[in-house]
């Protein structure tokens, strides 16, 4: 009996060994205007997304993000990633190869994730997980990082282990 007690203590004191959940901090659902209908965030399960929040496409850090991103554009494409922008103040016109999609309704994109006046970059993993959040415009190789080892991904490695 005391043994028992003794695993349940151990397990409820450290949950990292007990079995994770599907999704930790699910993405707040956001939709755009696209060809024939309204499509969502939600429509996109099993792919990767990077949504950039900022107050319009002419902000310096959400042009520095599309430029670094740019970059290797091509591996991101090949691994089915979708770019969404939401845009708090002005929609604009976007000045880049890349093609993203324009969330309908950007500042309340930037309120249900709990963006801060400015800039956010969100990268969501392929089961709709924030797997990553910051206000700092990153280099490409990071966001292809956090995509590359998403929540899902790690998630599966420890059940192989």
């Amino acid at each position: 009996m005391k043994k028992l007690l003794l695993i349940l203590a151990l397990a409820a004191a450290f949950p990292a060994f007990a079995e994770p959940t599907a999704v930790v901090r699910m993405a707040p659902n956001f939709t755009w205007a696209g060809a024939p209908k309204l499509s969502s965030l939600r429509s996109l399960k099993g792919q990767p997304v990077v949504l950039l929040i900022a107050r319009s496409p002419r902000e310096g850090a959400f042009r520095k993000q599309a430029a670094n991103l740019q970059k290797i554009y091509q591996q991101f494409a090949n691994r089915g990633a979708v770019f969404a922008a939401a845009f708090t103040e002005d929609n604009g016109v976007i000045r880049s190869n890349i093609p993203f999609v324009t969330a309908s309704n950007g500042a309340q994109v930037a309120a249900d994730y709990g963006a801060k006046p400015g800039f956010t970059i969100v990268i969501i993993g392929k089961d709709g997980n924030v797997d990553y959040e910051t206000t700092k415009v990153l280099p490409a190789s990071r966001v292809h990082d956090v995509i590359q080892n998403s929540y899902a991904v790690q998630s599966a490695e420890r059940k192989a282990i």
